[in-house]
């Protein structure tokens, strides 16, 4: 990871929210996400994060690390597509739709671009999960990563 694409929060960006059902095509590409509409500007910084997601609907869940993108989705709508949250929740399995979760954008991974095949996007997602990967070891967060529980409802 570049020194000038790492950008860290001084404190975490926080987005709350309840998740929905998007079109899946995450699911597709083998990297299943727990979508958040976001109005206006309630993120500043569209790109790739590394974060953490927590279960508000479970006071005493603990939480799961992530991989965020924030923005468009340029690599299938143009700059006028909806602005959505997506949190790839690392080694997790389970059901999130309709539940509340809180995501915590730590550090900025790389910006929001465009690719010019599905190909390329999926191998940049895993260098994308590669990266949050890195950040929790830095950050001392490598048990968060392990799914502990199997939240299914």
């Amino acid at each position: 990871m570049e020194e000038e694409i790492m950008q860290k929060a001084a404190d975490p960006l926080i987005v709350e929210g309840v998740v929905e059902t998007g079109a899946q095509r995450g699911r597709e590409l083998g990297f299943p996400t727990a979508n958040l509409s976001l109005a206006g500007d309630a993120v500043r910084g569209d790109g790739v994060w590394a974060g953490l997601v927590r279960l508000l609907d479970e006071p005493d869940s603990w939480p799961r690390v992530a991989a965020v993108s924030v923005g468009r989705r340029p690599t299938f709508y143009d700059r006028r597509g909806p602005r959505l949250l997506e949190a790839h929740l690392l080694d997790f399995r389970g059901d999130l739709y309709g539940r509340p979760i809180r995501v915590e954008l730590c550090q900025r991974l790389r910006p929001m671009r465009a690719f010019g095949s599905v190909e390329a996007l999926v191998r940049q997602l895993g260098d994308d999960i590669a990266d949050a990967r890195g950040w929790a070891a830095a950050a001392g967060l490598e048990a968060l990563q392990r799914d502990r529980v199997h939240v299914d409802r």
